[in-house]
Parts: structure tokens; sequence; C-alpha cells
């Protein structure tokens, strides 16, 4: 069987804090307070992968560099559909 064919699966440490929630939040307070709107700049990030598109006000910008752009997808995901799901 080949490797496409098998589902690969992926876990946090339940006792791992996420740095990835800790990045997304400062990027939002860092942005909301420099009168950016944070969803469409985040947006622009994770889909460019440009950095300008975050503020360096409060060092977010180093902030969310330091993560891969996938680990912020996932922890928008997982905060997404923890509040939809029972």
């Amino acid at each position: 069987m080949s490797s496409f064919e098998e589902t690969m699966q992926f876990r946090l440490r339940p006792d791992e804090p996420s740095r990835a929630e800790r990045a997304l939040l400062l990027a939002y307070e860092a942005l909301s307070e420099k009168g950016y709107n944070p969803i469409h700049q985040m947006a622009g990030y994770l889909i460019s992968g440009d950095p300008a598109y975050i503020t360096s006000h409060k060092d977010a910008r180093d902030t969310i560099r330091r993560l891969e752009r996938d680990e912020l997808i996932e922890e928008l995901v997982r905060a997404y559909l923890a509040a939809r799901l029972p």
C-alpha cells in the first residue's frame, strides 16, 4: 500500500499549550489596536504567506512567523469546529 492511500494522524500532547492560539490572539489584538481589520489581515497572511499583512506592533509579526502557516490553520479549524460541535 502506498503512503498516498494511508491516512496520517496528527496529535498534540494534551498538556502542551497552543502556541498557535496565543500567536493568533496576539496578532488579532495588535492589528485591532493599530486600526486594521484583523480578520482580513490574518486571512491575507494565511493565504499569501506575506508577513507584511501582520503588524509588528507588540511583536505580533515575529511571533506569528515563528509558526508554520499550517499550524495556524489547524488551530483555526479546531477552534471553529469545537465551537459548533456538541
